[in-house]
């Protein structure tokens, strides 16, 4: 029903910085909540972040907050996650997901997950 496809994860430098983008597709559903999670192999796919419908309100999680920014673009159904000063447990696959609202994605309820992008952060 709804796609969402993410990209720009990579290697990258502790202390570096990188954006992450979700460009959703097909049948979406309007207004929607965006946000991201993160897996590291053998835990549990973890929040990071979250964005109402109108960008005005978001969610962090502790460990994200001070160093993350999400921020979306409805013109372009897209969300990003501008990650800064980047530490090596920041390395995990990174997942989009949406949501008609965004406490959804907060409980990780939501049915809509993106296939995830790799970033790796190096020391």
């Amino acid at each position: 029903q709804v796609q969402l496809v993410e990209s720009g994860g990579g290697l990258v430098q502790a202390g570096g910085s990188l954006r992450l983008s979700c460009a959703a597709s097909g049948r979406t559903f309007s207004p929607f909540a965006m946000g991201w999670f993160r897996q590291v192999p053998g835990k549990e796919r973890a929040f990071a972040a979250a964005i109402s419908w109108s960008g005005g309100i978001t969610y962090y999680a502790d460990s994200v907050k001070t160093r993350f920014t999400i921020s979306r673009d409805n013109a372009k159904d897209t969300v990003y996650l501008q990650m800064n000063s980047l530490k090596p447990e920041d390395t995990a696959v990174y997942y989009c997901a949406a949501d008609r609202h965004a406490k959804g994605i907060i409980a990780g309820t939501t049915d809509y997950w993106g296939q995830g992008t790799q970033v790796t952060v190096s020391s």
